[in-house]
């Protein structure tokens, strides 16, 4: 008998990092068709902490976060972050990408990023996704580590997931 217990689901937390208002408003209803519908929709962040996106993307950029309304497995990660590529390339203009999506689990524990770049303190889940401890949750708060984007090691973005974690509690537990 295995003695392995499965992990409580997580809420998805989906990044969206887009230009023009449309394609935010173009890429909402196919995230919905991967992960069913958002109860939660944050504030608009200007997202000016890195130029990585520009340079595709255009200036100024701005990021949305949204939650999933229901929990998902953790181990559901890398088919979301394949699906999510998908509309990624489906909604490009001239092969440019005009959304970034980035899925990420909020658990009581931490919160983890999907990605598909490889780096050290990264996990291979498998169909080349990784896995990014970005923040810790400890002493009641989200805590950055020495590799965690600074956006994500913002008071205002670690307040906004740690408000999703207090969901997280009352949906898994």
């Amino acid at each position: 008998m295995s003695r392995r217990k499965t992990p409580s689901p997580a809420i998805l937390v989906v990044s969206i990092v887009f230009r023009e208002e449309r394609h935010l408003e173009a890429a909402l209803p196919r995230i919905a068709g991967i992960v069913g519908e958002a109860d939660f929709r944050g504030p608009v962040f200007p997202f000016d902490r890195t130029g990585y996106y520009s340079k595709e993307m255009g200036k100024p950029l701005f990021r949305r976060f949204i939650a999933a309304a229901e929990p998902v497995p953790r181990d559901s990660l890398p088919g979301i972050k394949i699906g999510f590529e998908a509309i990624e390339n489906d909604l490009s203009e001239g092969g440019r990408r005009t959304v970034n999506l980035d899925p990420g689990l909020v658990t009581p524990e931490n919160f983890i990023l999907a990605t598909g770049k490889n780096f050290t303190h990264r996990v291979y889940l498998r169909d080349g996704v990784f896995a990014d401890l970005t923040l810790e949750f400890r002493g009641g708060e989200f805590r950055p580590l020495p590799w965690t984007y600074p956006d994500y090691a913002s008071d205002e973005i670690r307040a906004l997931l740690r408000d999703i974690r207090r969901g997280t509690l009352r949906k898994t537990v």
